[in-house]
């Protein structure tokens, strides 16, 4: 019998998930002597990326982490910010250091990412974390990725010997959540919105992840039946303008098993998995 629909709401699974982390926080605030801190870049006023950097702050404060937020203008020199950064890297009372992406076009995203101490990288993208990734040895793990199989795992949806396929290819989420998904043992063909025949791979994947960046891209005929579906996109809808996914959620859930929502799905557990990565960097910091 196939369960039709099932929202898996990341929101409640992030909500638990902090409960535990500020209890975790409260306690080695009383061993060490002070919070763990995070310190947040943001360059220029962006709707997007100002509500994501709120949302990080709110994070922030619901489980006890000291927050920093850093606010620049967009005419920013690419090495004023890098300097800003090094500073942030040598501070001992910092312990995490994020720039929000994306950046203006006169900013090498690289050369930022490359400048982040990897001890300090709380999203997961310094190429030392990432190589770790991919050599299974120990690093920070990138946020989004890391929140994809925290859901399914708490969902108890199981990933071993499943065929999964994710549309997207991006370092940030696309590339990494492939590697997270071969390392449970799940069968992983990686797409994009371009790949010849793409509904006839789509529709065999029991997992289905998407992360394309269109809005609506996803359709019932694109999904197996019973297939678990993942939406990761940040999209407004163009015709109402309201914020919308890159699955069609109307159009799929009746097909799908399990489905998550934009807005209430993935994105809550971004941020949950930033404040833990946040804290184990902490710790990593305090217990050297």
């Amino acid at each position: 019998m196939i369960l039709v629909g099932i929202i898996i709401s990341g929101k409640d699974i992030a909500k638990e998930k902090k409960e535990v982390l500020k209890n975790k926080v409260s306690e080695y605030i009383n061993k060490y002597g002070r919070a763990p801190h995070l310190t947040v870049i943001l360059i220029g006023e962006d709707p997007g990326s100002v509500s994501y950097v709120k949302g990080k702050s709110k994070g922030c404060l619901e489980v006890g982490i000291k927050n920093t937020t850093l606010t620049y203008p967009t005419t920013i020199k690419e090495e004023e910010l890098l300097n800003i950064i090094r500073e942030l890297n040598n501070d001992n009372e910092v312990d995490g250091i994020l720039v929000q992406l994306p950046l203006p076009s006169h900013i090498n995203s690289s050369h930022v990412i490359n400048t982040i101490s990897p001890n300090k990288d709380v999203d997961g993208f310094h190429p030392k974390n990432v190589a770790s990734l991919y050599l299974k040895e120990s690093g920070i793990l990138p946020c989004t990725p890391k929140g994809i199989i925290e859901v399914l795992e708490s969902a108890s949806i199981e990933i071993e010997g499943k065929r999964a396929c994710v549309i997207g290819r991006s370092n940030i989420v696309g590339l990494p959540v492939s590697k997270l998904l071969l390392d449970k043992n799940a069968t992983v063909t990686i797409a994009h919105s371009k790949t010849k025949n793409l509904k006839e791979i789509t529709s065999t994947a029991d997992i289905l992840i998407a992360a394309v960046g269109k809005p609506l891209f996803v359709k019932e005929d694109m999904v197996k039946d019973g297939a678990v579906v993942i939406d990761v996109g940040v999209n407004r809808n163009p015709e109402t303008g309201k914020l919308c996914g890159d699955v069609d959620f109307e159009n799929v859930k009746d097909k799908a098993s399990y489905i998550t929502k934009v807005p209430g799905g993935i994105g809550p557990m971004t941020i949950t998995c930033l404040l833990e990565n946040t804290v184990e960097c902490y710790l990593k910091h305090m217990e050297e």
